[in-house]
């Protein structure tokens, strides 16, 4: 199981716990409030970035040199969507792991991403006609 999963809820009850013991259900109350602010901005910025990917056609990069540029082991789907601003080509199949995605561009160059539970894990960048091809992944793999 991994871990990342447990955190959240475990600093939302420590957190009332210590709203709770400070200041009695005004600390809830206000601890409650400020949760809801937090779901609410990532639910917004997720909202945001769907919004732009909606308006572009699924599997399409403005660059494929520069999005293998900017890609960083360990970021989630999310935040390769905003970069892309579209939604990848899903290569493998629905709900596999590791879930394959490609963003290709005009010249047909294109950056193939695997990621492995939501996180980038490795990705490759294709050009055409034998040019040079770029593999992505974290300095220990």
């Amino acid at each position: 199981m991994n871990l990342r999963n447990l955190y959240t809820p475990a600093v939302i009850v420590l957190l009332v716990a210590l709203a709770w013991r400070a200041m009695g259900w005004p600390g809830i109350a206000l601890v409650a409030s400020g949760l809801v602010l937090w779901a609410l901005l990532h639910f917004n910025q997720l909202m945001r970035v769907m919004k732009r990917a909606a308006d572009n056609p699924i599997g399409y990069v403005g660059s494929a040199v520069m999005l293998n540029a900017r890609l960083k082991a360990g970021v989630n789907l999310m935040h390769v969507v905003a970069v892309t601003r579209a939604l990848g080509e899903q290569l493998s199949a629905q709900g596999e792991q590791p879930e394959v995605f490609r963003w290709t561009d005009g010249t047909q160059s294109h950056v193939t991403c695997e990621f492995t539970q939501g996180r980038l894990a490795r990705w490759r960048l294709e050009r055409p006609g034998g040019g040079a091809q770029q593999d992505g992944a974290p300095a220990g793999s």
